[in-house]
């Protein structure tokens, strides 16, 4: 099999990190596929870090913000997709902090509103567990979910 150099593997992962954002995990796993010595791995991802190709705080935000706003995810959901790419635990936390609560309320009380409108119980009771299942597998924090359950039900009474 051709083998690549050190110099191609970091030509072909800055080619990819101008592109769009990723994390040294994605990286090192590329590098790792391409069977590329350990040490010249240190010195490609060395050389992509200080060259600001590869920041994983910086992936870390856009990854969330783009989690958040386009797959409509919650913050459990993002911290562990953060967590399988190795971010660090320091950068995960700070990160999910500086996205405002109000924020997710405003995505998953729509979300809550459409799933409220196809979900089957037989009382209030099984429809707020189905709600908040479904709320939960998106990775929302019951905090979240009790406000906007709390503030559908007003508005559902407020109609009547």
């Amino acid at each position: 099999m051709n083998t690549m150099t050190e110099q191609e593997a970091y030509l072909r992962l800055a080619a990819l990190c101008a592109q769009a954002e990723h994390c040294e995990y994605e990286m090192q796993e590329k590098m790792r596929r391409w069977e590329i010595a350990d040490d010249a791995q240190a010195r490609v991802m060395q050389r992509l870090i200080t060259e600001r190709y590869v920041d994983d705080e910086r992936f870390a935000r856009a990854f969330a913000n783009d989690k958040v706003k386009y797959n409509k995810w919650g913050r459990r959901k993002v911290e562990q997709a953060m967590w399988l790419k190795h971010i660090a635990e320091d950068i995960r936390q700070r990160v999910l902090d500086s996205i405002d609560d109000e924020e997710y309320i405003a995505i998953l009380r729509p979300l809550l509103q459409q799933k409220r409108r196809s979900v089957k119980a037989r009382n209030d009771y099984e429809l707020r567990q189905k709600l908040i299942k479904f709320a939960i597998g998106r990775g929302f924090t019951m905090d979240i979910i009790k406000q906007c359950i709390s503030i559908d039900d007003e508005e559902e009474y407020d109609m009547e």
